[in-house]
């Protein structure tokens, strides 16, 4: 197996989960923090226990150039709202030959990164994630325990006749676990985690607002997990309008942990039974709403804005999370007028994220 160099970029769990899974296969892994917090990297070696159990000796690259002239293949595992500003400073410094991996894609951030790349004259490739291979909580700046490897990850590929030369990056990386769509709007639409964090965030606030301890699976009741499904028929409304399907949220967790109860709620205790966590949020700056409703939400009402359908209950849980935060996160995601979405159609969409009507 040819051994590659692999950029990430990203020191939290799924950055230290993707280093620690990456090196165990023999490749060689730097890691770059926007905000410096792999810096304990360069004294002591990363340690994973979990699904991944190795000590491992990784780089530390000090800045974007240094990541992106010294790899081969750039992975991006940072939050959502990070994706446009990391995708910046990587730009200036990236190679046509390289393949960026953005995992896992947000509000179309991809896209964005394909295009400025084209702008620039730069025929990059670049993959997209709709989930995590992984899951994993950061220890500390050098351990990470990974709790899952999930058994199917949504990928997609700008531009989108690369996407077999992608696939096969990504399953020397992390193993045939992936699901190829056509294009990267199907694997946005994918990523079902705002669907089931911003609800289950608002029904739990006064936990999160207490700093209580929390298993969250185990507060995904009957009554929140309803919630969920409506604003995931919306997702799935959505989805359909631009001519796809998407996995709801219980297709979803159950492919992920190989789960067969029937309803969303008897997959949440199951996944209580079993796991005992992971455990909810306790700070009211959660990304479970400062990232999943611009990035997640926001952007999902933008595509049904496109398509001219209503989504009433996503609507709702945004207002609700402006009006309990004291915030406008209408105004807090980068990357809508960054691609133009406010003036884009259907039709118009479709052509830009790689669908078989590009042809």
């Amino acid at each position: 197996m040819p051994q590659v160099k692999v950029g990430i970029v990203g020191s939290g769990g799924i950055g230290l989960a993707y280093a620690a899974w990456i090196a165990l296969a023999g490749h060689h892994v730097s890691i770059w923090s926007p905000r410096g917090s792999a810096d304990a990297l360069r004294s002591e070696p990363l340690s994973a226990s979990g699904v991944v159990d190795v000590t491992a000796d990784v780089g530390c690259a000090t800045s974007a150039r240094e990541l992106a002239t010294s790899t081969d293949v750039i992975v991006i595992a940072v939050p959502v709202n990070g994706h446009k500003s990391v995708m910046d400073e990587l730009l200036p410094h990236l190679r046509g030959d390289q393949t960026v991996i953005v995992s896992s894609m947000g509000s179309l951030s991809s896209l964005y990164l394909f295009e400025r790349a084209q702008s620039l004259g730069l025929n990059l490739r670049v993959a997209s994630f709709g989930t995590t291979v992984l899951t994993a909580r950061r220890q500390h700046a050098g351990q990470v325990n990974v709790t899952t490897k999930r058994s199917v990850v949504p990928m997609s590929c700008l531009p989108s006749g690369d996407l077999p030369k992608a696939l096969g990056i990504c399953e020397l990386l992390f193993g045939d676990v992936f699901a190829p769509e056509d294009h990267s709007l199907v694997t946005t639409l994918a990523n079902s985690n705002p669907i089931s964090h911003v609800p289950l965030a608002l029904f739990n606030w006064t936990r999160i607002e207490r700093a209580e301890a929390w298993p969250q699976f185990h507060y995904m009741t009957p009554h929140v997990c309803s919630v969920i499904e409506k604003l995931d028929a919306e997702r799935m409304g959505v989805a359909n309008a631009f001519g796809t399907n998407v996995a709801s949220v219980s297709q979803h967790l159950s492919r992920s942990f190989d789960i067969t109860e029937p309803t969303l709620a008897g997959i949440a205790a199951e996944l209580h039974k079993r796991r005992g966590g992971p455990a909810g949020p306790k700070d009211i700056q959660t990304r479970y709403l400062s990232e999943d409703v611009p990035f997640g939400l926001v952007f999902l009402r933008a595509l049904a804005d496109i398509a001219q359908i209503p989504v009433p209950v996503t609507n709702a849980l945004i207002d609700m999370s402006n009006l309990v935060l004291g915030v406008n996160f209408y105004a807090d995601n980068d990357l809508i007028p960054a691609l133009g979405l406010s003036s884009e159609s259907v039709d118009g969409l479709l052509v830009r994220t790689g669908s078989a009507r590009m042809a």
